[in-house]
């Protein structure tokens, strides 16, 4: 892609971050530089498809190598290319059935060239696999608004988020930001993140629901601001935890972003814990991200 001054630039690419897309110009990106990230980062169809795509490729390229021989391989009728390509996946699996085998030194040099390619990317598909498995990660369900309600008598932003594997994460911390646009002394648009603090920020043993609650008071960055306040600067928040998955015995980390539209003032979430008749503890999950409005100012 040229631009104006006839000099090659980037092609623009649509990213998603946290839920927004972004539009990023004038990147230059190679594709082989960062393989194992796209291999990480890419759905699992998209991996699978990626993977079967160059496995294809791979034999077609040496069943070429096979098929320009003067008969390498031995028990091919013919020599059609389709038997050539057969004995090239026998050989890049490194199945061999042993009714079509090398009888040439070309034949023995190709399929050695295509033994180690089979090890060396089976070995390395194994990996990316099992790191791709392996990956820690937890199962949180954040509510979809966050509200602002009274608590404990005073004005307080509050968002719940549950456990979805009802395992134990142990040793659970949570921080919240919030982000907005403001200008500088010197009349430049900036944009400011401030860490909102917690009544509690850390929880011994997350297992079920935790609510954060953040007080609205002189102290706090919301402090006096209404939902044309928010709209105004593009607030947005950004709630991260982290925390000791006993199970998967490793830490793991989740994300959830809101925009202020998202904010819903005068609401309170809908309780979803409960005691059952036999005393054990209930909770609702089809009503998580139920709100009600609140009766009391704010």
């Amino acid at each position: 892609m040229l631009n104006g001054h006839g000099e090659r630039v980037a092609k623009p690419r649509i990213v998603r971050i946290g839920g927004r897309e972004i539009i990023t110009e004038g990147l230059h990106l190679n594709f082989w530089a960062d393989l194992s990230h796209r291999c990480m980062t890419a759905s699992w169809p998209s991996f699978i498809a990626g993977a079967a795509l160059v496995f294809l490729v791979f034999n077609a390229i040496f069943a070429c190598f096979y098929w320009i021989g003067d008969h390498p391989i031995a028990n091919v009728s013919a020599g059609d290319y389709i038997d050539y390509f057969y004995f090239s996946i026998e050989t890049l699996s490194t199945a061999g059935y042993g009714d079509m085998h090398p009888q040439t030194h070309y034949g023995h040099f190709v399929a050695a060239i295509e033994l180690f390619t089979g090890i060396f990317s089976t070995s390395l598909m194994t990996g990316l696999i099992f790191a791709r498995f392996s990956r820690p990660n937890a199962r949180l369900l954040f509510a979809n608004n966050p509200v602002i309600s009274n608590h404990e008598a005073a004005p307080t932003l509050m968002i719940r988020f549950a456990n979805e594997r009802q395992n134990i994460i142990g040793n659970a911390t949570a921080r919240l930001w919030m982000f907005k646009n403001t200008i500088t002394a010197e009349g430049q648009p900036y944009r400011r993140f401030h860490e909102l603090p917690l009544l509690s920020h850390e929880s011994p043993a997350l297992a079920l629901s935790w609510t954060l609650h953040h007080v609205l008071d002189e102290n706090s960055p919301f402090y006096g601001m209404s939902p044309d306040d928010l709209e105004a600067s593009n607030v947005s928040l950004t709630v991260v935890v982290t925390g000791y998955d006993v199970v998967a015995a490793q830490t793991v980390h989740a994300r959830k972003a809101y925009r202020h539209s998202d904010i819903r003032f005068g609401h309170r979430y809908v309780d979803v814990l409960s005691v059952s008749d036999d005393g054990r503890v209930r909770i609702d999950y089809s009503r998580f991200h139920d709100t009600l409005r609140d009766d009391a100012r704010i």
